[in-house]
């Protein structure tokens, strides 16, 4: 089972329309391949019918094929549906695939089952196959009934709980970027806290 996500990022809405279209493409590329496909999350875009983002899983002998395909950096060329006579005629989306977490983290999670809920018939109301893993760490907990059997469901918790702690460390990385550059942009050009001179680097208080 592997972890893929469709990104439009911070595009315009033609990037979220572009990502609601590449599912399309994706699911049937994946009925080609015997790949079966769920999709787990979905945000909406701007308007109906467009995806900032989604969340899916792929399941087969292709799957690694598939995904491989769909990671990276991903164009749609098209004039804009939205805005008649618009120069701009590339739009830019991505996928990332989320790399399956590494052997030790399963120490680090508490499993619980529990009995699933909602729309499913009499297997979901009967049976405690649904999973509650929370990453003891940090705190991060997901919730896991989608698929039959509890193993499965196991399984997937613990990709899940991998690509959520992946994200935050991606925005912690993100997040330190834009205050070294923040940093960067606000050393003030005076009054000076320490002053140094010559070439021997002197301090000038010293």
């Amino acid at each position: 089972m592997i972890l893929l996500q469709l990104s439009a990022a911070q595009g315009p809405e033609e990037c979220a329309l572009a990502v609601a279209k590449a599912l399309l493409r994706l699911q049937a590329e994946a009925d080609a391949q015997a790949v079966a496909v769920r999709i787990l999350e979905e945000e909406p875009g701007p308007r109906r019918g467009t995806l900032r983002s989604v969340l899916l899983t792929l399941d087969g002998e292709q799957a690694e094929r598939l995904a491989d395909h769909w990671t990276g950096s991903l164009q749609w060329t098209c004039s804009s549906p939205y805005r008649p006579g618009h120069a701009r005629k590339n739009w830019f989306f991505g996928g990332a695939r989320f790399a399956p977490p590494a052997a030790e983290l399963a120490s680090e999670i508490r499993f619980e089952t529990l009995r699933s809920s909602g729309p499913g018939g009499q297997h979901v109301n009967t049976t405690d196959s649904a999973v509650r893993a929370t990453h003891l760490a940090s705190g991060v907990s997901v919730k896991v009934q989608s698929e039959r059997s509890q193993h499965a469901n196991k399984r997937l918790a613990l990709l899940l709980i991998g690509q959520r702690l992946a994200q935050h460390a991606e925005q912690v990385d993100s997040e330190l970027r834009a205050k070294r550059r923040l940093f960067h942009h606000r050393i003030e050009r005076g009054n000076p806290r320490r002053v140094f001179r010559g070439e021997r680097f002197e301090p000038a208080d010293e």
